[in-house]
């Protein structure tokens, strides 16, 4: 089977130098190496002018538009490989990683999805914790990932993460990543709505910590900044999640999800009780997340609602 390997990149070319060098010592060779850089990125356009990598079958790819859904929708446009491998520019695969999806997708023609292990250095301190329960949706809402603390045995899941997930190209066919996700950067959870439609589909989506990368949190250039609170980011993180959880859960579960969201919610997306959780060490802060994340919930349960009409709407015309 032909690889492709996919890296989203902006305005981090010490960390797609490693990245690409890491595709160099590959076991099994990539067929084709796409990397999508946005046009008013002169960083990284200068780097890859000077990058020498004989061996690698690099294709560079342009975009216009902020954000990874666009990046990665442009890169789909140009794959050839019969699985595609989508990672990080601040992650560095296992030698043997395309070794491993390669011969995932060659033993099971009902895999369409494939995720791993990243392991997630801070500095000089890696994070190495161990979870069993990854990747999963369950019934109230509540997407619990781990993906990057992931141990034990392969097991389907029903959500993948970024850095390190790979499809096969007949089961993705014509489906993009949603161009809702909001977000100027990362877009969050923009994995969860393609992930989740494959599965409605009928395709095994499995996770195997063995197929694994290293990952150096980078920069981020958007107002998401990872571990500092911004409220645009949370409202957009939100946002995204709740859009793309109404469209996949059933109607019960749409609306035991609203209420748990609303009254309970998580450490990073508040409800109430998550509010009283936190209120006594957060102060303030606990009161941002909390009108934040409720605002977040509304403007995705919004955004559903319209798209539900103009449904409705084009049906009534068919």
């Amino acid at each position: 089977m032909r690889n492709t390997v996919l890296i989203p990149t902006y305005r981090r070319p010490q960390d797609l130098s490693r990245c690409l060098l890491a595709l160099q010592e590959q076991t099994k060779p990539a067929h084709q190496v796409i990397v999508v850089v946005r046009d008013t990125d002169v960083e990284t356009w200068e780097f890859l002018t000077q990058f020498k990598a004989p061996n690698l079958p690099l294709q560079t790819v342009k975009v216009t538009q902020p954000g990874v859904v666009a990046a990665l929708n442009a890169g789909l446009a140009q794959v050839q490989g019969d699985i595609v491998s989508i990672t990080d520019d601040d992650a560095a695969p296992h030698p043997d990683w395309l070794e491993r999806i390669a011969a995932y997708f060659n033993c099971d023609s009902r895999l369409g999805g494939l995720g791993g292990r990243d392991w997630i250095h801070h500095g000089n301190k890696l994070e190495d914790e161990s979870r069993l329960i990854v990747g999963r949706l369950q019934w109230f809402g509540r997407v619990i990932g781990n993906h990057h603390l992931g141990v034990g045995e392969p097991r389907e899941v029903d959500v993948l993460k970024g850095v390190n997930m790979s499809f096969r190209k007949q089961a993705i066919g014509q489906l993009r990543f949603d161009e809702r996700m909001r977000g100027t950067g990362a877009q969050v959870h923009f994995e969860m709505a393609f992930t989740l439609t494959l599965k409605r589909a009928g395709w095994k989506i499995i996770y195997d910590p063995n197929i694994a990368v290293e990952h150096y949190p980078a920069q981020r250039f958007d107002e998401d900044r990872r571990n500092s609170f911004n409220e645009i980011a949370l409202i957009n993180l939100v946002h995204n999640e709740t859009l793309v959880l109404l469209e996949h859960l059933p109607f019960i579960r749409r609306i035991v999800f609203l209420f748990w969201s609303i009254l309970v919610g998580t450490r990073d997306s508040f409800g109430l009780i998550q509010w009283l959780r936190f209120l006594p060490s957060q102060r303030e802060l606990a009161n941002k997340k909390l009108l934040a994340s409720w605002r977040g919930r509304w403007q995705g349960y919004k955004e559903f609602r319209i798209q539900n009409s103009e449904f409705r709407i084009q049906n009534s015309r068919i």
